[in-house]
């Protein structure tokens, strides 16, 4: 089994140095040949895997009829180096056959006026279907739904049901429960197929519909949709509008988007990256977005640094302070992204609320001062060999466990009232907590410096 695994995750670098060789040769005819035998998905992750260069030539060579499917495998960013090059023609070309969350999700890259154009060249039945959606944020159930379902009226027998889905060619992607809605089109219940397939043909669908699974309001965010799919193990949901009415459903496949999307967020705003940076992004696009977080880090190094110029006399005085300086910073840095971390992760899953915060800031706070007095313990003992002298260790040690306090109560504070003020825990919190263990620890540390050598 573990061999198989290596040689499907392989596959891709195999397709991609083998399509970079015909390219520099300029065999393209063969490349063409080659990118259409694979899926989608494979083309997607090839494309995303070449330099810009090579992405424009690949994207020419796939056959327009596939060209959608691929387009909705790639990142936001990918996406819209080919979207900006397309009129309205193209759009909706490309769009055909596309399910209307991953359409909308298209469409959403571009200013108001090129929707409307794109939503005017497509048939009634088409934009009724986008603009039911297209209202919705994309980071809600709304912007999640699929509109392409299969629903059953509560009087109807399930032979009845059966003789009508036999008239479909096939079931739309992910069709475990049939949706039950009433002729204004309120939702009322599921009809899972199993419960369809073993069931009394006579029997109607009113006396084995399942009533107990709430619809989701089209209003929630991904986020908890996902928490709900989770929860409940479910491979599709219905979605429903403020009225009740049914708007689509969603599907599993959309769900494990937003559970990637969301780990790519946390992963890359520890760098103060987008969840959508482009690994092959050009020089261009790669340098204002770097350049931005790296100013902000500049700032807060710079009031860091203020604080250290606040006592130069005293370093001046006793070099071994700036030996030890980083020590302090350090280790309230790394006691502070513990707590951080594990505090974020806790609020993402939905584990900390205003009933169990106390309990974790005391957690997190004896943890720290414990954790605080092993290791000050340890470096004043080190210090006191290394430099020769018990004041320089008592020093230290009394700064580390103070940082390392103050690191735990910050790390724990930090995110809550970040998402408080409306602002990315996840994004803000490290930056924020290293300038408050970097200042606290400098100014505890030549503080009592300051304080015993005077």
């Amino acid at each position: 089994m573990p061999q198989a695994v290596e040689h499907i995750e392989n596959q891709p670098h195999a397709h991609l140095s083998k399509v970079q060789a015909l390219l520099d040769s300029g065999t393209f005819r063969q490349v063409r040949r080659m990118l259409n035998g694979l899926r989608p998905v494979e083309i997607a992750r090839l494309i995303e895997s070449s330099p810009p260069a090579s992405r424009t030539v690949l994207w020419e060579l796939i056959e327009k009829d596939i060209s959608g499917e691929v387009l909705e495998e790639l990142s936001v960013d990918v996406q819209s180096v080919f979207l900006k090059k397309m009129d309205t023609e193209e759009l909706v070309e490309l769009t055909e056959g596309l399910d209307t969350d991953d359409v909308v999700d298209i469409l959403q890259q571009f200013p108001e006026k090129v929707i409307q154009e794109v939503l005017e060249a497509m048939s009634d039945q088409d934009r009724g279907r986008i603009e039911a959606v297209i209202a919705y944020d994309e980071e809600t159930a709304g912007g999640l739904t699929n509109t392409d379902t299969i629903t059953v009226r509560p009087r109807f027998t399930l032979d009845v049901v059966l003789r009508y889905l036999r008239r479909h060619t096939e079931l739309p992607p992910s069709t475990d429960s049939l949706i039950v809605v009433n002729r204004k089109d309120d939702y009322l219940g599921l009809l899972p197929l199993s419960t369809l397939l073993t069931n009394d043909p006579s029997v109607t669908v009113r006396e084995v519909m399942v009533t107990d699974t709430n619809a989701i309001p089209a209003g929630m965010s991904d986020k908890d949709v996902a928490k709900l799919f989770e929860q409940h193990d479910w491979v599709s949901a219905p979605v429903v509008d403020d009225q009740g009415k049914l708007l689509g459903r969603i599907t599993i496949d959309d769900v494990v988007d937003v559970i990637r999307e969301d780990a790519d967020h946390s992963l890359m705003s520890l760098a103060g990256l987008d969840e959508d940076e482009d690994t092959f992004a050009t020089v261009g696009r790669s340098i204002p977005r770097r350049a931005v977080w790296l100013g902000i880090n500049l700032l807060t190094a710079i009031l860091a640094s203020s604080v250290i110029s606040l006592f130069d006399a005293t370093i001046d005085k006793v070099v071994a302070l700036a030996v030890l300086m980083p020590i302090v910073a350090s280790m309230g840095g790394v006691a502070g992204s513990q707590t951080l971390t594990v505090v974020i992760r806790g609020m993402a899953l939905g584990h900390i609320g205003s009933s169990n915060l106390g309990w974790l800031l005391s957690r997190e706070v004896r943890v720290g001062l414990v954790n605080g007095v092993l290791w000050a313990a340890v470096m004043a003992a080190l210090a006191a060999w290394w430099f020769d002298d018990i004041t320089i260790a008592i020093i230290l040690s009394t700064a580390m466990v103070i940082n390392l306090v103050t690191a735990a109560l910050a790390g724990a504070l930090l995110p809550v009232t970040l998402k408080a003020m409306k602002i990315d825990p996840a994004l803000a919190g490290g930056v924020t907590l290293t300038t408050v263990t970097d200042v606290v620890g400098f100014f505890a540390f030549l503080g009592l410096a300051t304080y015993f050598y005077g």
